[in-house]
């Protein structure tokens, strides 16, 4: 029975394999768009096309600089990114 359960959880980590070349570039164009589009068009886009408040745009701009840097971080630490 221990032996099924290891066999289930190899096939669903091979899904998303980070030796992949589609899923390091993949990876890496989010992490481009997130860290210099998201604090730039997305706030654009919310505060001028979306009609939403200066502060939620700023904070949702911001927040998605965070993420966009945290996943180069993520990238950089597993050797993804040299």
């Amino acid at each position: 029975m221990n032996k099924e359960k290891g066999k289930n959880k190899g096939e669903s980590s091979s899904r998303f394999n980070l030796s992949s070349k589609f899923w390091k570039t993949f990876l890496v164009v989010i992490a481009a768009f997130l860290t210099f589009a998201g604090p730039t068009y997305v706030v654009y886009v919310f505060l001028n096309v979306l009609g939403l408040s200066y502060a939620i745009s700023m904070l949702s701009g911001f927040i998605l600089l965070v993420v966009g840097l945290v996943l180069t971080w993520y990238l950089i630490k597993h050797k993804i990114i040299s």
